[in-house]
């Protein structure tokens, strides 16, 4: 059982403290559960918050002002306990503040809010991130559902397919595909993916090398279409990079559908926070909101 659940006349979700994270989301109207169950077997979360990292950082470290810190993949919000800060009968929000463990991994003062609202036709989430200190934060933040795939006991999930559109709507013709690397990062490769009317087909193989990671607002809206072809799920964003993953070679019944505000790094980077490829950065005082949205 969830430790929140809102509920609407379409809507159901569930919301845990441990990571502010989404547990349950579900059509009211047919009980039609979308999330991923979290099953260890292939993957023990359903839709982690990636804070301060998003991916992972080269050999597990990275550096700030000469320092060094060990930290790991996708940061440390998933694993820690929020605090309920408002709940309405439509929308919920929790905190997270820095604290003598979470400095001793990333130097930085915060206050990191996680806030769910229910629509008429699925949730939108909300990030805000705020700077209560007198020097630059940096940070990354990103998203990480995972939606059944397939849908219905009895279906093939070869048979199912993704829509990938860009911010007008638009389905794509291709896209580019950051190659993944060794230990969670990428690699300066490129590879272009052709795509008919948006689609592009759950394969067997499809995730056999990670993540598809997809940059520079290729993509803003991702949908999942079932073996007829039509769509039961999307998620819209305005994010610059997406990621696209279920577990290599496992088969795993669920696909991943991830905006991000930041990436792994490459696999020779060598710089220091700042210096990241696609680091946010807050000035002293300064708020960074952003939201996307779930419809099933």
């Amino acid at each position: 059982m969830a430790d929140v659940v809102l509920k609407n006349q379409k809507v159901e979700i569930g919301v845990n403290l441990h990571g502010a994270e989404l547990k349950s989301l579900k059509r009211t109207d047919t009980d039609t559960e979308y999330l991923w169950r979290g099953d260890p077997a292939y993957w023990n979360r359903t839709s982690p918050v990636l804070f301060p990292f998003v991916g992972g950082v080269r050999n597990g470290v990275y550096r700030h002002e000469g320092t060094e810190y060990k930290i790991s993949q996708h940061g440390f919000a998933r694993d820690r306990d929020f605090t309920l800060i408002s709940q309405t009968e439509d929308t919920v929000w929790f905190g997270l503040e820095d604290d003598e463990e979470s400095r001793r991994i990333y130097p930085f003062a915060f206050h990191l809010g996680i806030g769910y609202q229910l629509t008429e036709n699925g949730v939108k989430v909300m990030w805000k991130v705020e700077n209560p200190a007198d020097e630059t934060l940096y940070f990354a933040i990103g998203a990480h559902p995972a939606f059944n795939c397939p849908l219905n006991n009895g279906d093939k999930q070869t048979d199912y397919a993704i829509r990938l559109q860009d911010k007008k709507g638009n389905n794509l013709t291709h896209f580019v595909n950051t190659i993944f690397g060794q230990g969670g990062t990428v690699t300066k490769a490129r590879e272009g993916v052709n795509l008919q009317e948006g689609i592009l087909p759950i394969t067997e193989t499809l995730f056999d090398h990670d993540a598809k990671v997809i940059e520079d607002e290729q993509v803003q809206r991702v949908a999942l279409l079932d073996g007829e072809g039509e769509e039961y799920l999307a998620v819209e964003f305005t994010a610059p990079l997406a990621g696209i993953w279920s577990p290599p070679r496992k088969n795993a019944p669920f696909v991943c559908i991830e905006p991000w505000y930041g990436r792994c790094d490459s696999d020779v980077f060598e710089g220091e926070l700042k210096d990241r490829e696609w680091e946010q950065t807050l000035a002293p005082g300064e708020v960074f909101q952003a939201e996307y949205r779930i419809v099933v």
